[in-house]
């Protein structure tokens, strides 16, 4: 998690999706919403079923690695099933709630980081405090300062307070905001089934270029980040050229009408 994120930290080929390509026939491309089709005279899945796959298999991990990091907050049994029952419940539907302030959130991943690397002190202190294995300390119990569930609790709570406050107050926090809400305004301009209202793509234009204003505002350093990422690059002038060339269909259509009338 302290390792910066790149283009492969958003891939979907997690090791359940190359574990079931491997074992199983699947194909590159989607037949509607069928999860079998058939490729090749052969039967094989469709990256419908991999996306499925692939969210169990991310349900499952949650869970596996969930459940130490509640054994460090607590040891009643009840309440470690029912957060974890609750978390897998609410975790898709949670993610889609917050997936645009993670992106504001860039030093999260820090935050999260130190919050682990505590709870595993934590768990190790309280395993030496309660020990009966034999090859440590004759099987007694190691005198170990523990770590309260309230200390836990504040630890956890100020952590994710600065980091959250580091990243609102930060110009990197605001640039990274301006470039994630660029490229998404971007890619609803360029969407032909997004809507056909005409005003209501001028908005989003103009939020656009806001988010452009902001990034230069920010200084040269931010605006060269935008320029190392190609893929958004292209994206905005993509979405730069369609709304000229909309202005200029509207333009000809505006001075095409009063001819018309005139000749009526």
């Amino acid at each position: 998690m302290l390792r910066s994120e790149g283009e492969e930290s958003h891939s979907a080929e997690n090791i359940i999706v190359r574990l079931a390509r491997k074992v199983f026939h699947t194909t590159d491309y989607y037949d509607g919403d069928r999860l079998f089709t058939v490729s090749d005279g052969k039967r094989a899945m469709t990256p419908m079923l991999l996306v499925m796959v692939a969210i169990g298999g991310t349900d499952i991990l949650f869970a596996l690695d969930s459940i130490p990091a509640i054994f460090g907050l607590t040891q009643n049994t009840f309440i470690v099933f029912t957060a974890t029952a609750f978390s897998l419940l609410g975790l898709r539907q949670l993610f889609f709630l917050i997936d645009g302030l993670l992106d504001r959130l860039i030093y999260l991943s820090f935050g999260l980081a130190a919050i682990l690397a505590f709870i595993g002190v934590k768990l190790i202190l309280h395993a030496l405090h309660e020990n009966n294995v034999p090859f440590i300390n004759d099987g007694n119990a190691v005198p170990v300062v523990e770590i309260s569930t309230g200390l836990s609790l504040s630890v956890i709570l100020g952590v994710l307070g600065i980091t959250v406050l580091a990243s609102l107050f930060s110009p990197a926090g605001r640039a990274q905001n301006a470039i994630t809400n660029a490229r998404h305004h971007a890619t609803s301009y360029l969407d032909t089934e997004y809507t056909a209202d005409p005003a209501e793509r001028e908005r989003i234009f103009r939020a656009l270029l806001d988010e452009r204003d902001q990034i230069i505002a920010l200084g040269p350093k931010y605006r060269q980040k935008v320029r190392d990422e190609p893929a958004l690059m292209a994206l905005l002038e993509r979405a730069l050229a369609r709304h000229d060339a909309a202005v200029a269909r509207g333009e000809a259509a505006a001075t095409v009408s009063p001819k018309i009338v005139r000749r009526r």
